[in-house]
């Protein structure tokens, strides 16, 4: 599995998180970036269902930690089997020691993660999560 962005071009983006809310919200501040190729889901069993059914992977997945059905802990280590080439930012509205060990989960399966937030997601933090090189 490869990534879809080229040099030069706006990345993808994969919002997962069980809030209707919360994925709208990051979906308009991914498009006042000037990225509007965003696809949602809302838990990590669905995620990975639309991540099977791309042939390639987004650039970068926005994943809240606790969610039903499938929570970002065991979405993460489904990412890091799949070998998902992208990066991962990670965000929670819980406390900020489950998000800590969240991404010490994930950057223990070698998952690169760019950034892990609380809720609400302020721009300048998905910004600087994203990097400057991918809103160029």
């Amino acid at each position: 599995m490869h990534t879809a962005s080229l040099e030069g071009t706006l990345p993808t983006v994969l919002v997962v998180d069980d809030d209707a809310f919360t994925r709208d919200y990051v979906r308009e501040l991914l498009g006042a970036c000037g990225i509007t190729q965003v696809q949602t889901a809302t838990n990590g069993r669905d995620a990975l269902t639309l991540l099977s059914r791309r042939s390639v992977a987004p650039d970068y997945l926005i994943c809240d930690v606790f969610m039903p059905e499938m929570d970002g802990f065991e979405f993460l280590e489904h990412l890091a089997d799949q070998h998902y080439p992208g990066k991962v930012i990670l965000m929670s509205g819980g406390n900020n020691s489950m998000l800590g060990l969240a991404s010490d989960v994930a950057l223990h399966y070698g998952i690169q993660l760019t950034g892990f937030f609380t809720k609400p997601l302020a721009q300048h933090s998905l910004v600087r999560a994203l990097g400057a090189g991918a809103l160029a």
